[in-house]
């Protein structure tokens, strides 16, 4: 029972201090990485919390001490045979939850302004600035409700006059290949 009381205390103090010490030292700068110590990558590469961040750890150890208090407590669960599997996997099931929730809120939040460059190719553009033979000029589309520019390369080396409607063919690094809508 003590070892509950243990972990259910340490991770309430780590939580707390670790709140406390954020705030105080403007959270990730604080880590001394340039970074979060929770991030990592789930398996489709995108950025989120890792099982193994400070933050998840956390929660399952206070959650293992506490329903470890809670089910040594209980007639039926009194046995450590009984209440050590019963903590772990109640603890397990609370870090997971706390997890999936804290990646849900995560990926939601997460956008940009950019929107995805590779949409782009076959999309019916303005050119805004003259393309010269055989040179760049520049034109703008729209994109996720934004509008942008980009430089842009006529497909066959012609020239294009400012106005003209053009369909996006190719995209290399950031230069953009175009042709003549019809």
């Amino acid at each position: 029972m003590i070892i509950y009381a243990i972990c259910l205390v340490f991770g309430l103090m780590f939580t707390l201090i670790s709140a406390f010490v954020g705030h105080l030292f403007g959270g990730h700068d604080a880590v001394g990485t340039g970074g979060h110590a929770e991030s990592g990558f789930s398996g489709d590469g995108v950025p989120g919390i890792s099982f193994f961040s400070p933050t998840i750890l956390s929660c399952f150890i206070t959650a293992f001490g506490g329903f470890g208090l809670l089910y040594s407590e209980i007639p039926v669960t009194q046995s450590i045979w009984v209440n050590a599997p019963l903590a772990f996997v109640s603890g397990l099931l609370i870090a997971l939850l706390v997890l999936w929730g804290m990646n849900k809120i995560f990926r939601s939040t997460e956008s940009s302004s950019e929107g995805r460059v590779a949409k782009l190719i076959g999309q019916t553009v303005a050119i805004i600035s003259p393309i010269p033979v055989n040179g760049v000029g520049e034109i703008s589309y729209e994109q996720s409700g934004s509008r942008y520019t980009a430089p842009a390369r006529d497909e066959k080396g012609g020239a294009i006059a400012t106005g003209q409607t053009v369909k996006i063919t190719r995209i290399v690094g950031t230069q953009f290949y175009v042709e003549a809508a019809r």
